[in-house]
């Protein structure tokens, strides 16, 4: 399976989930990594875009292709087990509770989670401290520049 990630040239082109330990996110709290990924571009893009405006928009940003083989454990939250509003702004603590629990089970090397931006869309979330995260690796890293209109 082919995931997707949009990061900044600026930070290290790698997998590590230090950017999401350093401030927390809806999935998990801050000193937690986890590693944020969509399951398709489009929505890579959106889940970063709804935290910017035109004027804020850096040229800067790359698009990684990341590979998750078959064999890798994964493990899913449906929309229906999570809470009301798990997919409010800001974020719940609740939801950052079930990332983090994901993390230290250790039980799977993904986790698979209804995205808050798109409804129906994924992301996939990886355990950088699982054994299986060894398996994953990023295909490809490309300029990805914002198309202004978005921005209205």
């Amino acid at each position: 399976m082919l995931v997707f990630r949009l990061t900044r040239k600026k930070y290290p082109i790698e997998l590590s989930g230090k950017g999401s330990a350093r401030s927390g996110n809806r999935w998990n709290s801050k000193g937690t990594e986890i590693i944020y990924c969509a399951d398709s571009r489009a929505l890579a893009m959106a889940e970063v875009a709804v935290h910017l405006t035109v004027a804020t928009l850096p040229g800067d940003f790359v698009m990684m292709e990341i590979f998750i083989p078959d064999d890798v454990s994964m493990v899913q939250l449906i929309e229906d087990d999570l809470p009301e509003g798990w997919n409010s702004y800001p974020h719940l603590v609740s939801t950052q509770k079930h990332g983090d629990e994901f993390i230290r089970s250790n039980r799977a090397c993904v986790l698979k989670v209804p995205s808050a931006v798109v409804k129906g869309d994924y992301n996939y979330l990886i355990n950088p401290r699982h054994s299986d995260f060894t398996k994953i690796s990023i295909r490809d890293v490309y300029d990805f520049p914002f198309d202004h209109r978005i921005f209205g």
